[in-house]
């Protein structure tokens, strides 16, 4: 290689080094000094961010928590094929790769550089992964960089120090891990502390809130409703769909205007689609930037949802009208106060007492025999609500269904069922679905069980008896002030119960302390500015690892939000189609609707729109009435696919374009399933029927071990042992919920057991009578 070319490359070499030098600067002590610059690109990208997620951030101003860095995934490394990859070679010597390992082993060990890396956001678990990923590059790495190649050479010779490797270290961490580059970037754009500052046109006015405050069954949620109907314009926000429809329904029917808007549906009254002055929305499709008068929220105690609070939280905080009418449990009462504060408002409350007394019974109902008219039973699975069902029938009463699968038509439909004083239906069997949404004439709240499935905060499920809140809320339904029913009764099933439903009812309600907030869009977004190669699940979680809220918020459990993010990861969509599909209403407890879920992404991904067509393929329209609770919880199934497709067709409405259509047989298939539901003891009949079959075809096979169970009913005859009860019986214990399957197999290899166990005892005893017989037999001769 010629003179001038030697000096050509040295001079690059130092050009690289001085760029390091003056990147990593402060890092070393001044003898080793030898960072890498930022490129240009990074510091525009820190302008930009800067610029839009600068906001105002509360004066406590704690010290922000340590990232959790298990989150931190680390980008494969793309091969070097930078022009000066063998320049380094030809400037020293080739590299021993055994003395390179030796070299980097005793780097990894030095604990200055640990700490060093730590101060840069290095822990040791990254510092250890990063190291991984360094020395795999050196060792495999075809062609170095010039200056790396140098360093390296330098430190085998004895020319240089090990700490010399510090920053070309430090460039490949940050080259894998590059959230370790913009995390104060990412602390920015994650800050929660101040949700109040994100609704600059709820700022701009002064609204004046008014507290209603009351148990169910109080008026609270009826006053604020006058004072809606009264405005010029206003907005009505819900938990959920029934009562949106209920507040649209009697606005229409008072003579004022109100379209509807749920996450499923759009109605305007006006016939060219004009907006009317009022509309009855559930919570998550309230509008923040438009004007009211009058804005209603109905059941605030639900902001600490960890699911869905930050939708409360957000109509709070963010609602555009002069009066914010607050609707919910006293409990609730200073939390609000305390927010308001944060947005320099004052609140009034009015405070309301129940219209119609309950009492709770000194006695458990204890048998099904013991109904009357007007009882609910509250389960909370839906395994109790068949089979106690099927035992109502059994007694020859009716009895209406209602639970959170359902559709709304059909749960509107058993409540009209119920109420009606001419149907023969006098008993109702719910989920604790009744809890809001539906007008029930109940006499007597019957508690089946206290424990119910919950999410705890860690969103882990778990079983808990339920809250005091639960409690009140299940337990006022009972007695309403516009039914027949003037007071109210609670109870239990079972006996032992009562006493622990006492001790819950006469605690207080907890107070409110926090509310719920959720990562939005334009935040994920700008996280994934930042991190272009992380997957949306891994985006959620460092958002929600780095993100800082005061002691009023929590930030809403995502596992729901994961579980979709990770279903269709795979599938090639933009960042924020992905969020919009991710954020789809789904119950992931149906595998019809998770597979339905992945086939509309795919669908969409390919920019194909989903017609009427290839949706009745998929559903396999037209769906025959159910035979079976089965076949009942496919119809409910299909039903909530179709609401999955009218939710997505008003998110991307050309390639979900058939919505009328859709909805359409939607509504077909809310009357089949109605149909079900009313003969819904028949479908239990019927599986029970199926499942008896099966088990009976499983006990008559033969098996050399035990004997058959017509044997078994057949030997216990014989013996007269009593033990033994016939398989009618057990068909009709199964049927009524009193034996399960699993304990009556459990029970007949037992008697098998016994049996055997008889027998064997009585061989012996004939042995020894024969025994016995041949020794007198002896003595006599």
């Amino acid at each position: 290689m010629s003179v001038n070319r030697c000096v050509y490359m040295l001079s690059r070499v130092q050009r690289r080094i001085s760029a390091l030098t003056a990147r990593t600067a402060g890092a070393l002590p001044e003898s080793r000094v030898c960072h890498v610059s930022g490129s240009s690109l990074l510091s525009k990208r820190h302008q930009a961010v800067s610029t839009v997620s600068s906001r105002s951030v509360s004066s406590n101003s704690s010290s922000p928590k340590p990232p959790d860095t298990s989150l931190f995934v680390p980008l494969a490394i793309k091969t070097d094929t930078s022009a000066d990859g063998s320049v380094g070679a030809e400037l020293t010597q080739p590299l021993d790769k055994s003395e390179l390992l030796k070299v980097l082993n005793r780097f990894y060990k030095r604990k200055e550089m640990q700490k060093l890396a730590a101060d840069h956001g290095l822990d040791a678990r990254l510092f250890h992964q990063a190291f991984i990923s360094f020395r795999k590059y050196v060792l495999e790495m075809t062609s170095l960089t010039a200056d790396l190649y140098i360093i390296l050479s330098d430190v085998c010779c004895g020319a240089g120090h090990i700490d010399d490797l510090y920053p070309y270290f430090m460039r490949h961490a940050k080259q894998i891990f590059p959230m370790l580059d913009c995390m104060d970037d990412l602390r920015k754009i994650s800050d929660l502390r101040v949700p109040a500052n994100w609704y600059p046109e709820a700022r701009a006015i002064q609204r004046k809130v008014i507290f209603h405050a009351g148990p169910t069954n109080s008026g609270k949620t009826y006053q604020a409703i006058q004072r809606l109907l009264a405005a010029k314009s206003g907005v009505y926000c819900g938990p959920l769909k029934l009562l949106a429809h209920e507040i649209f329904e009697k606005s229409n029917e008072a003579g004022v205007s109100c379209d509807l808007v749920t996450g499923e549906e759009r109605v305007f009254m006006d016939s060219e689609g004009r907006v009317a002055g009022h509309v009855a929305c559930t919570i998550e499709m309230c509008s923040v930037t438009t004007p009211y008068e009058v804005a209603v929220i109905d059941e605030i105690q639900m902001i600490r949802d960890p699911s869905r609070g930050w939708a409360w939280t957000r109509a709070l905080l963010g609602l555009c009208a002069e009066e914010i009418h607050v609707c919910g449990e006293p409990a609730a009462i200073n939390f609000v106060r305390e927010l308001m504060y944060s947005t320099g408002e004052e609140m009034e409350v009015h405070t309301y007492q129940r219209l119609t007394p309950f009492s709770i019974l000194d006695q458990a109902v204890e048998s099904l025999d013991n109904l009357r008219p007007g009882d609910c039973i509250v389960c909370f699975s839906k395994n109790d609500i068949y089979s106690i069902s099927r035992q109502i029938e059994a007694r020859g009463l009716e009895c209406a269904v209602i639970y959170g699968s359902l559709p709304p038509g059909t749960k509107l439909s058993q409540a009209k069922k119920f109420n009606d004083p001419d149907d023969p239906c006098k008993i109702l069997v719910a989920t604790d679905a009744i809890g809001m949404g539906l007008n029930l004439s109940i006499k007597r709240i019957i508690f089946n069980s206290l424990v119910k499935p919950n999410v705890n905060e860690k969103g882990e499920k778990q079983l808990d008896t339920i809250s005091t809140s639960q409690a009140l809320q299940i337990a006022g339904r009972a007695g309403r002030f516009s039914s027949k029913f003037k007071e109210g009764e609670v109870t239990t099933m079972h006996r032992d119960d009562l006493p622990v439903l006492k001790e819950i009812l006469s605690h207080a309600v907890d107070p409110i302390e926090t509310a719920g907030l959720h990562p939005t869009a334009d935040q994920i977004e700008m996280f994934a500015y930042h991190l272009p190669d992380a997957t949306l699940s891994n985006l959620i979680d460092i958002f929600v690892s780095l993100s800082q809220v005061d002691g009023l918020y929590f930030v809403c459990n995502i596992d729901d939000f994961k579980f979709l993010a990770d279903m269709i990861q795979h599938i090639p969509l933009n960042l924020r189609s992905r969020y919009v599909f991710c954020t789809a209403p789904i119950n992931k407890k149906q595998p019809f609707v998770c597979t339905s879920f992945l086939k509309f992404a795919r669908q969409f991904s390919r920019d194909e729109p989903l017609t009427f067509d290839w949706v009745c393929r998929h559903v396999s329209w037209p769906l025959a009435a159910p035979k079976n609770i089965k076949d009942l919880v496919h119809l409910e199934a299909v039903h909530d696919v179709l609401d999955l497709y009218l939710w997505l067709s008003y998110r991307f409405m050309d390639m979900f374009p058939d919505t009328a259509l859709v909805r359409e047989i939607q509504q077909e298939l809310d009357d089949i399933i109605q149909q079900g539901v009313r003969n819904i003891t028949r479908l239990i009949r019927a599986t029970d029927t199926t499942t008896a079959d099966r088990l009976q075809t499983q006990r008559n096979k033969p098996t050399s071990s035990s004997f058959t169970a017509g044997n078994r009913v057949q030997r216990g005859a014989k013996g007269g042992s009593g033990q033994m009860i016939n398989s009618s019986l057990a068909g009709r214990l199964v049927r009524d919920g009193l034996l399960t399957p699993d304990l009556l197999r459990q029970l007949q290899r037992e008697w098998s057991k016994d049996q055997q166990q008889e027998l064997t005892n009585q061989s012996a005893l004939d042995t020894g009578r024969h025994s016995n017989n041949k020794g007198n037999r002896k003595k006599k001769k």
